[in-house]
């Protein structure tokens, strides 16, 4: 399992996205941090809320075999992603298709309440024409 964090301030609070790769699948999840962290914050939100958090569904990375890497070259690689800012692509892509899903779900949800006041509506509507044609 590879866990990765990438804190960025995306205006106006600061976002830190988690990316969770495990034997070939991605997931993610996204934090809202409000001001900027300190170092010694979100280490101690990684201890205490990392269990807590809600990744999105895994979505298949073409990924390549993990192999030891030259110490040096760690070094600038993570230099390099200090320099970056924003989030991965393959991130991005998990976090729009959760956005999707959840979208969907929502649609579902209010179509089946309105479909449900609109039948209460209507028997109620049928119980009054009934009423009306017993006093009459």
């Amino acid at each position: 399992m590879n866990i990765k964090l990438t804190v960025f301030f995306d205006d106006p609070f600061w976002v830190g996205v988690f990316e969770r790769t495990d034997e070939g699948m991605l997931e993610t999840s996204r934090v809202v941090f409000g001001s900027e962290p300190k170092d010694y914050e979100v280490y101690s939100f990684v201890l205490q809320n990392y269990s807590r958090l809600c990744f999105s569904c895994p979505v298949k990375v073409d990924g390549s075999e993990e192999r030891k890497i030259n110490p040096k070259r760690i070094q600038r690689l993570a230099y390099r992603e200090t320099q970056e800012t924003g989030v991965g692509t393959k991130a991005q892509l998990a976090m729009k298709l959760e956005h999707e899903a959840r979208k969907l779900e929502n649609k579902k949800h209010s179509k089946e309440r309105k479909e449900e006041t609109e039948r209460i509506k209507f028997e109620k509507k049928q119980s009054k024409k009934k009423e009306k044609q017993k006093g009459h």
